[in-house]
C-alpha cells in the first residue's frame, strides 16, 4: 500500500513557537536571576510549553514580569533563526553554546542562536522570533529542591487569555456600574462588606447574649437544678455560644439543655453544665449520647459541655426529655 505522511501544520507551527520559547525564556531567565540558572527539563506541545530550572527561591511577580518583558522584547526583535547544523562540539562551545541538563551529545551537534542565546539542540523551530507572537508565563512552582518550574504559553493561546481577562474586567466593571475607577470601587465594596459584617457580628453577639438572659430567667428548678432549655430552629454557632454564656450568667448549680435544628433540619443536641453538676457526678457527655437514640445519631464531648447530632429531628420532643429525666 502506498502511504502519504502529512504533517499537521498548525500543530508544528505552534509546537515550533512553544519550543523557540524556551530558549528565550532560558536566556531572560539567567539574565534576571544569575547565571546559576540552567534547564532541568522541559515539555512542549502545541497548547503549552513547560520550563524546568535551577534556582534556590520562589519566583517573585516582579520577577516574572521582567523574565516576560524581557523575552517579548526579543520576540519583538524578529530576531531571524541562525541554525548550524554538523558543528564540531568544540567550535559550538567556543561559540557560547549551552549543552542541556546534562546531556551527552557527538563530536557533531546542531546549533541553535536567536541573538544572545546559543544552546544546543535539536527541536523545532520558528525561522523568526517574530513569528512567537507573545509570550506569557502562566504559572512557576516547585517540583524539587533546587528546581523550579514555569509553565508559559505563546502566539494564540495568549489571545485567548487576553480575551478572558478582558471578558471578566468587563463583567467585573459592569456589576460596579462602570465605575471609572473599578479597583477603587471593589476596594470600597470590600472595605464596606467589611464593616458589614463587624455590625451583622455585633448584632449577633447582642441578640445571643438576650436570648440568653431569657433563658436564665426562664428558667425552671429540678432537684435544685436550675434547668435552662432551648429549641427551635437555630444555627448550631448560636446555639453553642448560647450554652456558654448561660454558665456564665448563672455560674453555679446550672444545666443547659437544647434539642434544636438548623434550617437544613439537621437535628442538634447541646448540654452545658457548670463546675459543681460536673463534681456531684452529672455528665454531659453521656446524658446526651443517651438522648441521641430519639434521633438516630450521636455525639458526645467533655463532662461540662457535649453536643449530638442525629437523623431524624421528629425525634427532638423525646430527645429533650430525656435530657430532662437525667437531672431528675
Amino acid at each position: 500500500a502506498e502511504l502519504e505522511a502529512v504533517i499537521d501544520a498548525k500543530a508544528r507551527r505552534a509546537t515550533e513557537c512553544n519550543h523557540s520559547a524556551t530558549h528565550l525564556l532560558h536566556a531572560a531567565l539567567r539574565e534576571v536571576l544569575g547565571s546559576h540558572v540552567e534547564q532541568k527539563g522541559s515539555y512542549v506541545s502545541p497548547k503549552l510549553l513547560r520550563f524546568d530550572f535551577s534556582h534556590f527561591q520562589k519566583l517573585t511577580p516582579e520577577e516574572i514580569r521582567k523574565v516576560e518583558h524581557i523575552a517579548n522584547a526579543n520576540v519583538r526583535k524578529a530576531i531571524p533563526l541562525d541554525e548550524r547544523r554538523s558543528m564540531p562540539i568544540s567550535e559550538a562551545r567556543e561559540l557560547g553554546a549551552m549543552a542541556l541538563f546534562g546531556e551527552k551529545y557527538g563530536e557533531e551537534v546542531r546549533v541553535i542562536k536567536y541573538g544572545d542565546s546559543i544552546e544546543l539542540c535539536g527541536g523545532t523551530h520558528v525561522p523568526n522570533t517574530g513569528n512567537i507572537g507573545m509570550i506569557r508565563i502562566i504559572s512557576e512552582s516547585s517540583i524539587a529542591a533546587g528546581i523550579r518550574r514555569i509553565e508559559a504559553i505563546t502566539g494564540e493561546a495568549t489571545e485567548s487569555v487576553v480575551d478572558d481577562i478582558s471578558d471578566t474586567l468587563r463583567a467585573v466593571g459592569e456589576m460596579f456600574h462602570n465605575a471609572p475607577d473599578i479597583r477603587q470601587a471593589i476596594r470600597k465594596a470590600i472595605d464596606e462588606n467589611v464593616e458589614l459584617r463587624k455590625q451583622a457580628e455585633e448584632f449577633m453577639k447582642e441578640r445571643t447574649r438576650s436570648i440568653a438572659a431569657e433563658l436564665v430567667a426562664a428558667a425552671v428548678e429540678v432537684n435544685g437544678c436550675k434547668v435552662v432549655s432551648m429549641a427551635g430552629v437555630r444555627a448550631p454557632e448560636v446555639v453553642k455560644n448560647v450554652a456558654f454564656l448561660v454558665r456564665q450568667l448563672s455560674p453555679e448549680a446550672t444545666a443547659f439543655i437544647a434539642a434544636t435544628s438548623d434550617i437544613s433540619g439537621k437535628p442538634l443536641l447541646t448540654v452545658a453544665l457548670t463546675d459543681d453538676l460536673v463534681k456531684k457526678g452529672v455528665n454531659a457527655s453521656t446524658m446526651v449520647r443517651e438522648a441521641a437514640k430519639a434521633i438516630k445519631g450521636g455525639g458526645g464531648g467533655q463532662p461540662g459541655f457535649a453536643q449530638a447530632g442525629g437523623k431524624d429531628a421528629d425525634g427532638l420532643s423525646v430527645a429533650i426529655e430525656s435530657l430532662r429525666q437525667s437531672l431528675m
